[in-house]
């Protein structure tokens, strides 16, 4: 059975010895506590790293509003976007800026645009189902040491459980740095933007 965030939770409050949930709505002040700050909790764990599991890379559909100044393009950026890597043309990084939810270029409207970014669908029934273990451990004992305070009131053990979480944060990031091949330069890049008339404006970046 997947794992969800009630389970997350009822295990991180089992750490710091409070009863476990069974729902965000049990009524008790750990449900009232865990409810008010798991999703916060999470998604700054996900923003604050390009872990590879929530990894995803989407077409962005371009806005009929250019921006009023420096760029000549704006985009539409996904719902579910967290953290935001790259935009790409022709499989090759351009320069942008993110402004609020789009993201400024200089793509021209025969391009093809596409963004690699960090999600987390809220939408979705239990988009925990694509947490690997190792995050989820790391995500328990985080808080774990957040409930610790808020929920027993024990600032030592909140700050001993802290110290344990960024140790398996440490752990994590490198299990997760393993789930890609070495990058390497890409040559079929410069042949696309050498093909391509849609890039004459856009600087492209090397990874």
């Amino acid at each position: 059975m997947a794992t969800t965030k009630i389970d997350i939770c009822a295990r991180a409050l089992v750490m710091i010895g409070a009863s476990p949930i069974t729902s965000f709505s049990d009524g008790t002040t750990e449900s009232t506590v865990a409810s008010n700050l798991y999703l916060d909790t999470i998604k700054n764990m996900l923003s604050s790293y390009r872990w590879r599991f929530a990894s995803k890379q989407s077409q962005l559909s371009r806005l009929t509003d250019a921006p009023d100044h420096k760029w000549d393009s704006a985009y539409q950026l996904p719902s579910e976007l967290v953290g935001l890597h790259g935009v790409f043309v022709n499989d090759m990084p351009i320069k942008f800026e993110r402004y609020g939810d789009m993201v400024y270029n200089d793509a021209v409207s025969s391009d093809s645009v596409y963004a690699d970014y960090t999600f987390y669908d809220e939408s979705a029934t239990n988009p925990e189902v694509f947490f690997p273990a190792y995050f989820i451990f790391t995500a328990e004992l985080t808080l774990a040491s957040i409930f610790a305070f808020s929920v027993a009131q024990n600032t030592a053990l909140s700050d001993s459980l802290e110290t344990k979480a960024n140790r398996q944060l440490a752990i994590a990031k490198n299990i997760d740095a393993q789930q890609r091949t070495s990058s390497r330069l890409r040559v079929t890049r410069f042949n696309n933007t050498r093909n391509s008339t849609g890039l004459g404006k856009i600087e492209g970046l090397v990874e």
